[in-house]
């Protein structure tokens, strides 16, 4: 077993370090293929004393050049605290999972107080993460049944509403009648 990586001398006891990882998996991946990525990812965080903020599936885009013969990828967002080597874990994971095309880690602070940073992880968001919205390209061809945010939200803004008025007012004509 190794040995834990030791921190930097600007570590506060107590204190972690906050790090975003987003990972691109292959675009036939299944729902299951992405829900075990996402467990492994997940089991490696909280195994080495990390703690989840955040947990995002982006959908399959279109990568910016080709990565192992793959021109779409499904990519995947986490935002978590965590100690000195936690990264370098998590990556060495990634590494070895088939399914996963490329991945990137970036430290977004140093010394964040655990109890003060608020979580948005909750295990209906984990589950949601394993299924990816539709096609960024089926969505620009109107294939896709993508849904709007605003979408049956109670109080939300209507673009249509705000500027063309109510839908059950009637149209009111430039044209007085005298």
């Amino acid at each position: 077993m190794a040995t834990a990586r030791l921190g930097s001398a600007r570590d506060m006891a107590g204190r972690k370090r906050e790090y975003e990882t987003i990972y691109i998996l292959r675009p036939d991946s299944t729902n299951d293929v992405i829900g075990q990525v996402n467990q492994k990812a997940r089991s490696v965080i909280e195994s080495n004393g990390g703690t989840i903020i955040k947990v995002d599936n982006w959908g399959k885009r279109k990568l910016a050049y080709e990565v192992q013969k793959q021109l779409k990828g499904i990519y995947l967002f986490f935002s978590y605290l965590g100690s000195a080597g936690l990264v370098e874990e998590l990556e060495r994971n990634l590494r070895l999972t088939d399914s996963v095309i490329r991945y990137y880690s970036v430290k977004i602070a140093e010394n964040v107080d655990p109890a003060a940073r608020t979580s948005e992880f909750t295990e209906e968001a984990f589950t949601k993460a394993s299924t990816p919205g539709p096609d960024e390209e089926e969505i620009a061809t109107g294939q896709a049944q993508a849904r709007s945010p605003f979408e049956e939200d109670e109080g939300a803004f209507d673009f249509e509403e705000a500027v063309f008025g109510g839908v059950d007012e009637p149209m009111r004509s430039s044209k007085r009648e005298d």
